[in-house]
Order: C-alpha cells, then sequence, then structure tokens
C-alpha cells in the first residue's frame, strides 16, 4: 500500500521536520498550511530535492469545509489518505487565566481542539485497514502549564482524550491512532506566547539539560506511522527530554 499523508501545519517547526522524516520513509507528503505559502513551498521543495513527492495544500483546520477539502485534494493529487498528523496548533500570550483574553481562549480552542477533531473525523470517514494517525498533543497537558496557559495546556489534554478514544473506536477498521506530546522544543511556536526566549529560559526544568528539536519529534512520528509499530494504537508517546 502505498503511503498518502497528510501533515497539518506542516510549513514549520515540526509539521515541516515530520514531512521531511516521513518523505524519506517512502510517503507521499502533503504539507497543509494555513497561511504561510512560501514556508510550505520550501518544505515541499526540500522533500523533492531529496527525492520524494510533496505538495502544499491550504486548509485552516477549524473550518470544516476546509478541512474536507483537504482530504479530496491530496486523494485527488496524490491517491487515497492513509495517514494523518494532526500538528496544527497555535498558543496565545502567556498569562494566568483570570487575565486570559475571551478572543485567545476561542482561537487556541477552535484550532487545537475543533481542529484537530475535524481532521481525525476526516480520516476516519476516507481511511481504510492500515490507515494511521497521529496526534501531536504536549507535555503541558500533564503538567498544567499554570501561570502561562492553562487553556493550550488543556487543549492538548482533549487531544490526549481524542487519541485514546478514537484509538478504540477504530481499531476493528483497522486503523491505528496514537499521539506524541513533545516537551519544549526549539520551534517557532514561543514567538506566539510573547516570550520568544521562553523555551531557552526552561532548560534548567528539563532533566536531560537542554531543548528538543523538530526532528526528534519527527522520528517518533514516523515510528508511530510505521508498520514497525503495528501493534501500537491508544498511546501517547511523551518525548520531552524526562520532563
Amino acid at each position: 500500500m502505498e503511503n498518502i499523508t497528510i501533515v497539518t501545519g506542516g510549513s514549520r517547526g515540526i509539521g515541516a521536520a515530520a514531512c521531511l522524516r516521513l518523505a524519506r520513509d517512502g510517503h507521499r507528503v502533503v504539507v497543509g498550511y494555513r497561511s504561510d505559502e512560501d514556508a510550505a513551498r520550501t518544505v515541499v521543495h526540500a522533500v523533492t530535492a531529496d527525492g520524494g513527492t510533496a505538495i502544499a495544500v491550504r486548509a485552516d483546520t477549524s473550518d470544516e469545509h476546509e478541512v474536507v477539502a483537504l482530504f479530496d485534494t491530496a486523494a485527488q493529487r496524490l491517491g487515497p489518505v492513509t495517514g494523518l498528523v494532526n500538528n496544527a496548533g497555535i498558543a496565545s500570550e502567556l498569562t494566568r487565566l483570570a487575565d486570559l483574553k475571551t478572543d485567545d481562549l476561542r482561537r487556541v480552542m477552535d484550532v487545537n481542539v475543533i481542529g484537530a477533531f475535524l481532521c481525525a473525523r476526516q480520516a476516519a470517514r476516507v481511511m481504510g485497514a492500515g490507515g494511521a494517525i497521529v496526534n501531536v498533543s504536549s507535555s503541558a497537558a500533564t503538567l498544567g502549564s499554570p501561570g502561562n496557559y492553562i487553556h493550550y495546556a488543556a487543549s492538548k489534554a482533549a487531544v490526549d482524550a481524542l487519541t485514546l478514544g478514537l484509538a478504540k473506536e477504530l481499531a476493528a477498521d483497522g486503523i491505528r491512532v496514537n499521539g506524541v506530546a513533545p516537551g519544549f522544543v526549539d520551534t517557532e511556536i514561543h514567538a506566539q506566547t510573547g516570550d520568544p526566549d521562553r523555551a531557552a529560559n526552561v532548560v534548567s526544568r528539563i532533566p536531560v539539560g537542554r531543548l528538543g528539536t523538530p526532528e526528534e519529534i519527527a522520528e517518533a512520528i514516523a515510528w508511530l506511522l510505521s508498520p514497525a509499530a503495528s501493534y501500537t494504537t491508544g498511546t501517547t508517546l511523551r518525548v520531552a527530554g524526562g520532563l
């Protein structure tokens, strides 16, 4: 079976690294992006320059019609979708819950929760036996992130529940569902919090003493999508340097 894999939020960070890593495993990759077309095309170019196949498709994952169109375009241009890396996610300004803006709360939940559910739902509708989903969560889901972004942590806890429940729901259909929970990783998402140096400033809290890299998270994603993980479903793999 040829692997046709959609990676949402594929134009940067963990998503971009996942596109490159999966392409090396022979996946034909759909680089999903919301706004940065140039970055998405850069990822496509990197994949094709390395001998792989990739296309860029714009989609706001919080919009159900755009999610359906994303999957339809992938199928029309590359073939039936067999894999989903449910990676698109956002953060917002670091703040205590009492000071959180309602607009920020709604946007984070729209993308991180509703968007993840919409993409997983469409995958469940179109995938057949042998399909696999990897939801990108966060170590924040179990740490709570007090004083920083409880709402973001809660959104990722919802993703963990999605992983567990959907894995049980789709097991009889031959579709595996797993998650990856990164810790502090050196990506652009920290700039969304208003503190671009935040990740570097928390290194002292990480048992292994350093930040993770997007490539390290991509390795975990690639394993979970591979035949080597054929007996693994309903689990969230923590890749957080011991945090």
